[in-house]
């Protein structure tokens, strides 16, 4: 366990600043832009590490048609919707609406993967959701202004962060880690390539600002490459609500590097709907007695 605690610690410090990353990158790149590079610039820093450790010949194993719907649904479209987001409400605020994906991730087990779900767990969700709306201030007005495509696109992409999580830990349990990461960045980088090459060719072309390239590699090499190994790795070896936890603590570092370094404003209505949401996803979260004797003779 004190490894898959402190995976989840580093993890969570790096993708702290993806938010941040996405927000100064989109207006440079478009949303398929960003998608792209940061897909290669991860599964080219993962593709020198499985080369060096002289795995290469393994990827002939992989199972590619599970692998491409995690690649759609744990990187190129959550990515994509994350940059939409981001393009409309602040990176802190992205990363509070983030926060919310151990409870569709639980919610989605319970619906699709046969998890069972008991009455503290329900109370959690409904709670988890009140925070959602403390986000947008209870405004109404506010639902069709920009915040409702913003929050909207980032809990898409959270949902879809439920769906991969639970496909990774079905389909991928028995393939190392680093040839997961791998191959589900390298297809998500040609999703995103192809959607990039046909909607915004000019993204191939923008690399030459200093500031952007290195946002690259901070998003890329760290963010998506270093990063999913940290993250395949507490799904396999812990479970894939144990992995979506890292959600707790990325909002905490996202808004301080977001005030820090793009002078963004953390609201109230922020700090509360953050709350709100953290102690959602802690009562759904929530195991009963009976809950981990069951998983304990199931493992």
């Amino acid at each position: 366990m004190r490894k898959l605690y402190l995976a989840l610690i580093t993890l969570s410090l790096i993708w702290g600043t993806s938010f941040l990353f996405i927000k100064i990158l989109v207006g440079e790149l478009g949303v398929w832009g960003v998608v792209f590079w940061r897909c290669a610039f991860g599964a080219g820093t993962l593709l020198v590490l499985l080369a060096f450790q002289r795995k290469l010949p393994e990827l002939k194993k992989v199972p590619w048609f599970p692998v491409l719907l995690i690649a759609l649904l744990n990187n190129a479209l959550p990515w994509a919707l994350i940059a939409v987001s981001e393009m409309s409400i602040s990176s802190s605020l992205a990363s509070v609406v983030n926060a919310t994906t151990p409870m569709w991730t639980i919610l989605i087990g319970f619906t699709l993967f046969a998890s069972k779900m008991e009455k503290t767990q329900w109370i959690g969700l409904g709670v988890g959701f009140f925070g959602i709306l403390v986000l947008l201030e209870l405004n109404i007005v506010q639902l069709f202004q920009d915040n409702l495509l913003g929050v909207g696109t980032m809990l898409g992409a959270t949902i879809c962060y439920g769906f991969g999580a639970h496909l990774s830990r079905k389909h991928l349990k028995n393939i190392p880690i680093t040839i997961i990461s791998f191959s589900t960045l390298a297809l998500a980088g040609i999703i995103s390539g192809l959607m990039s090459l046909f909607f915004q060719p000019e993204a191939f072309l923008q690399l030459g600002s200093i500031t952007v390239f290195f946002s690259l590699i901070g998003l890329g090499v760290f963010g998506s490459g270093v990063a999913y190994l940290l993250y395949y790795y507490m799904v396999k070896e812990g479970s894939a609500e144990f992995a979506s936890l890292v959600t707790y603590i990325v909002p905490l570092t996202a808004m301080l590097w977001g005030s820090i370094l793009l002078n963004e404003q953390i609201t109230f209505s922020m700090l509360i709907g953050l709350v709100l949401i953290f102690s959602g996803v802690y009562l759904s979260s929530y195991k009963t007695k009976k809950q981990k004797l069951e998983n304990k003779i199931v493992a």
